[in-house]
């Protein structure tokens, strides 16, 4: 891909953080953007921060709890503007919660959200790419979908899934046109952490140290549209912490002891 110019791009999570952060730069690339989220005034003054109109972007208000309506969504979209080219799977939800404190029903919810939300509307705009020959999924996973880690239980297992299902994906259909790119942000100075659900289902409601400095959601986004650009297939983004998942698949020995000295939080 040479370039997002023209290119219809389908954003979910647009409200804030990372997702916002890719509607403005997918705006400065002069790509047609869908902005998708819970909260419709969030969307609405993205849109404006990104200097979009009614020709270049579409206001697409959803839950990812409840993508029964992927389907209808996707015809949405291709109703006003004849195609998908891109769709940047980016909403979820992260969790701040000790397994043996996080009921069924907390479990379910984060897996809905960070699991199913994304292959449901993947399936949704699949069809579409396929008969046109042509079409990118993006994945944000994280890098808790490469090892576990404290008070992610839920969260984890689900972006671990997500590897699984769109790497298999990737292999069953680029020989048809379709590409998958699988994006593992490490700490993203995002409200990520602030926004986390709790074992009771409430959220966090606190912005985790270890984000503070973290890399800038806008450097991430310039990183993630240049593997998008760059037909990558999976990238890393953060900082000195994406150390670890090389010394996991090389040194696990001394990963189990490094992992085991780090902060929750």
């Amino acid at each position: 891909m040479k370039n997002l110019k023209d290119k219809v791009i389908w954003i979910t999570g647009a409200s804030s953080g990372i997702g916002e952060a890719l509607a403005i730069e997918c705006a400065k690339h002069q790509a047609i953007i869908i902005l998708s989220a819970r909260r419709e005034t969030e969307l609405l003054r993205v849109a404006k921060q990104a200097n979009l109109n009614d020709k270049n972007s579409f206001i697409l208000p959803l839950d990812l709890s409840d993508t029964s309506k992927s389907n209808e969504y996707a015809q949405q979209i291709i109703s006003k503007f004849g195609r998908i080219d891109i769709l940047i799977n980016n909403g979820g939800q992260s969790q701040r919660s000790s397994v043996i404190e996080t009921p069924a029903e907390t479990e379910r919810s984060l897996f809905e959200i960070n699991y199913f939300g994304t292959v449901n509307l993947s399936k949704a705009v699949l069809p579409h790419m396929l008969k046109k020959g042509s079409g990118k999924i993006v994945v944000i996973s994280s890098i808790a979908g490469k090892f576990g880690f404290y008070l992610r239980s839920s969260y984890s297992a689900a972006k671990h899934a997500l590897h699984g299902y769109f790497e298999s994906l990737r292999l069953e259909t680029e020989k048809k046109g379709i590409s998958v790119l699988i994006v593992c942000p490490g700490k993203i100075k995002t409200n990520v952490s602030l926004n986390a659900e709790t074992g009771a289902g409430k959220t966090h409601n606190e912005m985790d140290p270890s984000h503070e400095d973290a890399m800038s959601a806008e450097e991430c986004a310039k990183q993630i549209i240049a593997g998008i650009i760059n037909n990558k297939e999976e990238i890393f983004v953060g900082g000195k912490e994406l150390l670890v998942v090389k010394i996991k698949r090389f040194f696990p020995n001394l990963f189990g002891k490094l992992i085991r000295k780090q902060s929750p939080y």
